[in-house]
C-alpha cells in the first residue's frame, strides 16, 4: 500500500478503496436509479406547477429534486473516479441541502390548511407560518451549504477546515430538526384546538367538503409521510457526521442508501403522487389563488 493516500489517483493495490473518505465505491445501479427518479420528478413538478398554479410548492420541490440529481450524479462520479475531489464536492454540497427544499414545500402547506379550517384556532396567523418556518429553513440551508462548502473545498491535509465544515453542517441539520419539531408541535396544537371546538363550531362549507374528500385526506397523508421521512433522514445525518469525516458510520453504504436515499425517495414520491392539486380546488374560497404564497 502507498504510505501517502493523498498521492492516490486511482484504485490499485497501493491505493485501495479504503483510502477514500467513504471507504467504499458507491453502488452504480442505486445512485443511477435515484438520479433518474429525481430527474423525472423535476419534469413532473414543472408540469403540475404550470397546470395547477402551485407556484411556491413547485419551485421548492423542483430545486430540491435538481439538487438531488446533481448529488447522485456526483456519487456516480465517485464510483468512476474514487479519488477525484470534484464529484465528492458536488455530492457533499448538493445532497446536504436538498431536503431543506422538501421541508419548505411542507411548511407552505400549513398556511393554507389553517386558512381552510379556521385561523382562530391557530397560535400563529396563516401568513406567519410562511415567514417563520421558511426563514428558519433558509437559516438551516445557509448553515448546511456553508458547512458543505467548507468541508468539500478543504485541502486534503487541512483537517481543521474539514472539521469546521462538518460542525457547521451538523449545526444546520440540527437546526432543521428543531424547526421540523416546532412545526410538528404547532400543527398538532392547531389540530387539537380545532377538534375540541367542533361541538361549538362544526366544520362547514369548504372545510367540511375538504375533510369529507378522500383526495384531501390522501394529500394530508402524503404530507405526514414526507415529514416523517425527512425527519428520519436528518437524524441519521447528524449521527453520521457526529464522528467526523471517515468515521465508521460514514463508511457504511447500506445505512446511507436506506436512511438518506430511500427516505428522500419516499418523501419526494409522497409530495409528487399526493400533490396538492388533488384538493386545491376546494381551497379557492379561502385562499383566492390556491397554494400560491402571498
Amino acid at each position: 500500500m502507498s504510505s501517502n493516500p493523498l498521492l492516490c489517483t486511482e484504485i490499485s493495490p497501493e491505493c485501495p478503496i479504503e483510502y477514500t473518505v467513504y471507504g467504499y465505491r458507491p453502488n452504480l445501479f442505486v445512485n443511477g436509479f435515484f438520479a433518474i427518479f429525481f430527474g423525472i420528478c423535476i419534469g413532473v413538478h414543472i408540469w403540475l406547477g404550470i397546470r395547477f398554479r402551485t407556484k411556491g410548492y413547485t419551485i421548492a420541490l423542483t430545486i430540491g429534486c435538481l439538487a438531488l440529481v446533481l448529488g447522485y450524479l456526483g456519487r456516480i462520479g465517485i464510483y468512476l473516479q474514487p479519488f477525484n475531489a470534484i464529484p465528492f464536492q458536488v455530492q457533499v454540497c448538493c445532497l446536504i441541502i436538498a431536503p431543506a427544499f422538501n421541508s419548505a414545500a411542507i411548511y407552505l402547506m400549513l398556511r393554507h390548511i389553517v386558512w381552510l379550517f379556521g385561523p382562530e384556532w391557530s397560535l400563529l396567523k396563516p401568513k406567519q407560518y410562511t415567514v417563520v418556518f421558511i426563514t428558519a429553513d433558509l437559516i438551516s440551508l445557509i448553515l448546511q451549504g456553508t458547512g458543505g462548502g467548507l468541508a468539500a473545498t478543504a485541502a486534503n491535509d487541512d483537517k481543521d477546515q474539514v472539521n469546521l465544515g462538518n460542525n457547521v453542517m451538523m449545526a444546520g441539520i440540527a437546526f432543521q430538526v428543531v424547526t421540523l419539531s416546532v412545526f410538528a408541535i404547532f400543527t398538532v396544537l392547531f389540530l387539537v384546538r380545532r377538534v375540541r371546538a367542533l361541538r361549538s363550531k362544526p366544520l362547514s362549507g369548504s372545510a367540511l367538503e375538504a375533510w369529507q374528500s378522500m383526495k384531501f385526506r390522501w394529500f394530508l397523508s402524503g404530507l405526514i409521510v414526507a415529514f416523517m421521512a425527512i425527519f428520519i433522514r436528518c437524524v441519521y445525518r447528524i449521527a453520521e457526521m457526529r464522528g467526523g469525516w471517515g468515521n465508521s458510520l460514514m463508511k457504511e453504504q447500506i445505512p446511507f442508501i436506506i436512511l438518506e436515499g430511500c427516505m428522500l425517495f419516499i418523501a419526494t414520491s409522497a409530495q409528487t403522487i399526493l400533490h396538492p392539486e388533488n384538493s386545491s380546488g376546494m381551497w379557492t374560497e379561502v385562499t383566492e389563488l390556491p397554494i400560491l404564497p402571498k
